[in-house]
């Protein structure tokens, strides 16, 4: 009985550290924590912009800048008409990372979505509003407008650029 008396009460003063307090994911900051955020955002996405021009310019392939901030395959591609919410797609995209490694086996698959009703990359979204039904292209995407600073939580970390093969079903 001295020795359960002993560990528990070992365990209650290991418990008492002074562990810095954080808030929770969506709390509240202040403004320094705010303006720490935003400029490590706008660094990190000039980064990215950088490394992904460079890469382009060793491609064969030419690549065109978006006013969405990513880049496609397809030149004069912001100038097409945009599709309105409620219209309905189906689509498929294969994700990769700048070294061109397949980061998932299978494609991701979404079938009879209406815009302005589902929960997508950004630039996957703002692609398939201007894409044409059997269309494939390729986008070059900032990590800003793919899964961010957390990642998706399996295979793709925080802040990677991806390389995104996008086709209208």
């Amino acid at each position: 009985m001295k020795k359960v008396l002993f560990i528990s009460a070992l365990a209650l003063v290991s418990c008492n550290r002074n562990n810095p307090v954080r808030p929770p994911v969506g709390g509240v900051l202040n403004k320094k924590d705010l303006d720490v955020s935003r400029d490590r955002s706008k660094n990190l996405n000039l980064l990215e912009r950088k490394q992904i021009h460079d890469w382009i310019n060793n491609q064969k392939i030419s690549y065109y800048p978006t006013q969405g901030n990513y880049w496609t395959d397809v030149e004069g591609f912001d100038k097409r008409e945009r599709k309105q919410n409620d219209e309905v797609v189906s689509y498929s995209y294969d994700l990769y990372d700048f070294d061109q490694t397949k980061i998932y086996e299978q494609p991701i698959i979404r079938e009879n979505v209406k815009f302005g009703h589902f929960d997508e990359i950004i630039a996957v979204e703002n692609a398939l509003r201007l894409m044409k039904s059997g269309e494939e292209i390729t986008l070059l995407v900032p990590s800003s407008l793919a899964f961010g600073t957390y990642g998706d939580q399996n295979k793709i970390d925080n802040d990677i650029p991806l390389i995104i093969k996008l086709k209208v079903l």
